[in-house]
């Protein structure tokens, strides 16, 4: 086993350990701060946002781990226990991140006292746009990378990344198909939403509403104002491979009416639940 593999949890621990006596004052068995994200969709972002607790409160400094339902390289689909051993690794005080589906066994999991849990989306139309720069040009290492990089422009990837490729090895269906096994969180009134655009337009309100999710579980020793001093402070575009542009509608600049029919054809009323259209005239 490689030396940093050994030393990263022992590190992480020691952390953990300083925080806590940095503010010994306050309450020690804290929820462990999840966040969800639908993928391409702003997860960075929400993970600096969780840390920046760690300013006021004997969080983490850093993310115990991510976890991810495909590994991305191979595209291997991992298994729902596989997602379980992950939830109960986690401990009071972390911060972890990850792609998880709102299987019924994480659900029962996630919305329990142990978790203050958060999920963030974005509009589908932006995140298929975020997904091809992403897969051709960020991530060489990734299973789709060959493939993308084999067609002839951005519109063909576009249309990849709208409508899947159900004759792959490594499983990757629609738009809709792939975000189908997260929607059950929006179900969830112990896990708060976040729209990705709102922290871009609404950024103060936004993170009002992400300090007070966690105050309503757990009183912290500290203002308000200074609560949200540390998760605006936290936040670094530059930091986030896949906050490319801090915009959005950006699928505007790239859908021709072909991906427009093909998108709503394969995505069906998602827009709608989303809250992103009122009906398919758009």
């Amino acid at each position: 086993m490689p030396a940093r593999s050994i030393l990263r949890p022992l590190v992480y621990e020691a952390e953990k350990f300083a925080q806590r006596l940095r503010f010994a004052s306050q309450p020690a068995d804290l929820p462990v701060l999840l966040g969800i994200s639908f993928p391409k969709s702003g997860t960075h972002l929400l993970d600096q946002i969780l840390l920046g607790f760690s300013r006021v409160a004997p969080y983490a400094k850093r993310l115990h781990s991510f976890y991810a339902e495909y590994e991305g390289e191979s595209g291997r689909k991992r298994s729902a226990e596989q997602a379980l051993a992950w939830l109960d690794s986690l401990r009071p005080r972390d911060v972890a991140s990850a792609h998880l589906f709102a299987r019924p066994e994480a659900v029962r999991r996630v919305c329990s006292p142990k978790f203050a849990p958060y999920f963030i989306f974005r509009d589908p139309r932006d995140v298929v746009v975020s997904h091809v720069f992403y897969v051709t040009e960020m991530e060489a290492r990734h299973v789709h990378h060959e493939y993308y990089k084999s067609l002839p422009d951005f519109d063909a990837r576009l249309k990849v990344s709208i409508l899947g490729r159900p004759d792959s090895e490594a499983e990757f269906p629609d738009i809709a198909g792939r975000f189908a096994p997260y929607l059950d969180w929006l179900n969830q009134p112990e896990v708060l939403t976040i729209h990705f655009e709102d922290l871009i337009h609404d950024r103060a309100a936004t993170l009002t509403r992400i300090m007070d999710h966690l105050l309503s579980r757990t009183p912290l020793r500290a203002p308000r104002e200074l609560i949200l001093d540390s998760l605006e402070t936290s936040i670094n575009p530059k930091k986030s491979p896949t906050f490319r542009s801090g915009k959005t509608g950006e699928w505007k600049k790239y859908f021709t009416e072909e991906h427009k029919k093909i998108f709503k054809d394969a995505a069906g009323d998602l827009l709608v639940k989303l809250g992103y259209e009122k009906n398919a005239e758009w």
